[in-house]
């Protein structure tokens, strides 16, 4: 962040400098040819005064007598050299030094002296001059006319001049750009403590901390950084934490039909059991950690589909009626009484989920329904709520098994029974956002008493996407 802010400020500021240098050293260049000038012109002032006018009636001719000693006073110092070229009437050479290029200008209309000068840069002997014309008017007895003069000064003070502006300049910018370097670095150092403070305390945290981050010293512009952590460690410690459970209850659950397992294998080995007998409990047994291994993955993937986010919006009817279709072999072999009522009902969930819902209470009804009972499946709209109702004639739940019915592992379920079912239920209507009801219903109206699972989820929003298929 202090090399991207340095370099975001101090590189614009620099090109800055340098343009602005560039552009002071163009004025003072031009300051230079001001104050300078003004002396060129003092010279050729001073030369035109030492001119006059000879020849015969009719054609006059200039006269110049200039030693170079006249143009002495107007030297500054021995750095700059000056030369002069006075041209006649007729253009011919006069005095001076004759290869001096002859002056191909004009007068500017608007000069800023008060004479008729122009001044321009030309080379002389291979070095640069400054070059200053004036169009003197000369009279005498004989006559008058326009003499041209020419005086011209090597640069050598005007860029000691300009270079020395330039230099001044140049120290109060590397001056000013410290300034700013400097107020930038102390700004960033004092913006950044709360982030390097923040950051010190997340690197001293243990390796299983994942506990809020606590910041109320940082910036409000931190705030939804921290927020968005926040968030994040929660997701990660409850995923942990869901994890060390699968691990502990797996662990836990699998070691007695093992050791079962393990028992009878040994059992049968040694003739202890008719070996049909032996198979036969070797299979229940199998089967039974088949089932508890197959709800315990079920429960782990519940977790999984919360980590997944946005479910699709399926139509909980057509779950209802298939998951009835596939379990109708076990209906008909129980001899109960089936009724199934559905109307549509679209709602947002996973479709694995909501099958595996459906399946796990309306098996156990099955399970604790008695021979020739009835069994009713009704699935109806309630305002914004989706009602799923499983009705059968079983003896209920007793009041010392309700407090614990839904935790993992209750065993509510009967022999056999892994104790998972209805946790698995209870974990998905939780996730998507509904109620799970167990009522023991009282005999009335002809009707025997019994368990109800009521089911509660909200239905998708009106426009929303396309059903599932």
């Amino acid at each position: 962040m202090r090399a991207r802010l340095l370099i975001g400020i101090l590189l614009p500021v620099g090109l800055l400098v340098a343009i602005n240098t560039a552009s002071l050293y163009q004025q003072a260049r031009r300051a230079a040819d001001t104050a300078y000038d003004r002396t060129l012109l003092a010279s050729a002032k001073s030369i035109g005064e030492l001119l006059d006018v000879g020849g015969t009636a009719g054609k006059p001719q200039l006269l110049a007598t200039v030693p170079y000693a006249a143009l002495e006073a107007f030297e500054a110092d021995n750095r700059s050299r000056m030369f002069f070229k006075i041209t006649g009437f007729q253009g011919e050479m006069v005095s001076g030094f004759d290869d001096l290029p002859p002056w191909r200008g004009r007068i500017p209309a608007k000069g800023a002296y008060a004479a008729l000068v122009d001044f321009y840069d030309d080379v002389h002997q291979g070095l640069p001059v400054r070059v200053a014309v004036l169009l003197q008017p000369v009279a005498g007895q004989i006559g008058q006319g326009i003499a041209t003069i020419q005086v011209a000064e090597t640069l050598e003070l005007r860029d000691t001049l300009a270079r020395q502006l330039l230099l001044d300049t140049l120290w109060r910018q590397a001056a000013l750009l410290a300034v700013i370097a400097a107020v930038v670095w102390a700004v960033v150092q004092q913006a950044t403590r709360p982030v390097r403070s923040l950051s010190a305390a997340i690197e001293a945290r243990a390796s299983d901390d994942l506990s809020p981050i606590e910041a109320p010293q940082a910036p409000r512009e931190l705030a939804p950084l921290i927020a968005a952590t926040n968030h994040a460690l929660q997701r990660q410690a409850r995923l942990l934490a869901h994890q060390q459970r699968f691990v502990r209850d797996a662990s836990h659950q699998l070691r007695t039909p093992l050791a079962v397992l393990k028992v009878q294998v040994q059992s049968a080995q040694r003739g202890d059991t008719p070996p049909a007998q032996a198979l036969a409990e070797i299979g229940q047994t199998v089967d039974g950690a088949t089932r508890l291994a197959n709800q315990m993955l079920a429960l782990a993937k519940v977790e999984q589909l919360r980590q997944e986010g946005d479910a699709p919006v399926v139509d909980w009817a057509t779950t209802v009626r298939e998951v009835a279709l596939d379990l109708a072999p076990l209906v008909a072999d129980a001899g109960l009484d089936f009724e199934l009522d559905t109307v549509p009902a679209p709602v947002r969930a996973h479709p694995w989920g909501l099958r595996e819902l459906v399946r796990n209470l309306l098996h156990n009804a099955l399970k604790h329904s008695p021979g020739g009972g009835a069994l009713l499946l009704r699935l109806a709209i309630d305002a914004d709520t989706a009602q799923l109702t499983i009705s059968d004639d079983g003896p209920g739940i007793a009041p010392a098994l309700r407090p614990r019915l839904m935790q993992p592992f209750a065993g509510g379920g009967g022999p056999g029974s892994a104790g998972l079912g209805l946790a698995i239920c209870r974990e998905i209507v939780q996730q998507l956002g509904g109620e799970l009801a167990l009522d023991n219903r009282p005999a009335a109206g002809g009707r025997r008493a019994g368990l109800d699972a009521v089911v509660r989820l909200p239905l998708a929003a009106a426009g929303g996407d396309n059903l599932a298929r």
